[in-house]
């Protein structure tokens, strides 16, 4: 097998420079070990877990693994606070947060001997990011599902800006599901990337199985970034879609936004399977997914396709 060695498999200790987005509804125990077994760095998605229930999960991956793992927590969410407090006493040593200012929780995070990145989609944020602290930062372009940025700036335009920005080791995320597209962002000066939709689709991932159906049905164009004017975040086109779309149409406040979406929404889509009535979450690369896989062949495809892009980017170079 071939490995790429970079500031970002030093920082975390591992093999590639893979991380696994820390989904809500997608990204339980189980995924993350399973990732962070096959060599890449699995995170544990707290997005949609009370402290109590990320406890549990916490637990069963400290016994499904021995390499490391880390959490992610969306700042956003109104029980930030008590998972924060949770993966202290846990000593969990690698944090990612996002949908937040870095500055609220980075050094006393760090001050317990974790290691913090922080996911932002400007390259300004990424400014911010470094003053506050963190150890790496990631960059998702706007191809990316869930919760994104407002600007609908790109993952090829992005990566070099925010290189160009910072010196902290850099992950790029949005769009990337391939070994090819890994190639690229590295070329573009990350030290890493950070897949979402391709593992949201594996065996291993905690989403419901009409949601992993859905993913492979989907199409060029069949996700959207909707309600900019509450929270931004893409959508997988369906019942549920339509309804935001019409009324963001007709000219819907951020208000009326909130009433539409109601409360678990995502969960009864993702989680439970209801696929009209659910907030579907998931990036554009959807479409280029075609198969439910296990995790460790997800890795061994994209080696072989990192190996292949390798060889003809060094065939080209023959021919100048």
């Amino acid at each position: 097998m071939h490995i790429l060695k970079t500031r970002i498999t030093e920082l975390f200790g591992i093999d590639h420079p893979i991380i696994q987005g820390g989904m809500i509804w997608c990204a339980g125990w189980e995924l993350a070990t399973a990732v962070s077994n096959a060599g890449g760095l699995g995170l544990i998605g707290a997005g949609s877990m009370r402290a109590d229930t990320l406890k549990i999960h916490i637990d069963k991956a400290r016994k499904a693994t021995t390499k490391p793992f880390g959490v992610n927590i969306p700042l956003i969410y109104p029980h930030a606070d008590d998972i924060i407090d949770l993966v202290i006493r846990e000593q969990i040593g690698i944090v990612f947060t996002s949908a937040g200012n870095p500055k609220k929780w980075t050094a006393r995070l760090k001050s317990e001997g974790m290691t913090v990145a922080h996911v932002v989609s400007s390259t300004a944020f990424a400014r911010k990011c470094e003053e506050a602290g963190v150890d790496a930062v990631v960059a998702e372009g706007f191809e990316a599902g869930g919760h994104n940025g407002i600007d609908e700036t790109t993952t090829l335009a992005l990566i070099p800006e925010v290189r160009k920005a910072i010196s902290l080791p850099l992950i790029a995320a949005g769009g990337i599901g391939s070994g090819e597209a890994i190639v690229a962002a590295l070329a573009l000066g990350a030290d890493g990337v950070q897949l979402g939709s391709r593992f949201a689709a594996s065996e291993e991932s905690s989403a419901h199985i009409n949601f992993k159906n859905a993913i492979l049905k989907a199409g060029e164009g069949d996700t959207k970034l909707m309600m900019k004017e509450l929270i931004p975040v893409r959508l997988l086109k369906n019942p549920f879609f339509w309804t935001v779309d019409t009324a963001e149409k007709e000219g819907a406040t951020p208000e009326d936004l909130s009433d539409i979406l109601g409360r678990g929404r995502a969960r009864i889509g993702m989680f439970e399977g209801q696929l009209d009535e659910g907030e579907l979450e998931i990036g554009q690369i959807s479409s280029a997914i075609r198969k439910i896989q296990t995790v460790s062949e997800i890795f061994s495809e994209l080696q072989n396709e990192i190996h292949s892009a390798h060889l003809r980017m060094a065939d080209l170079y023959k021919h100048e």
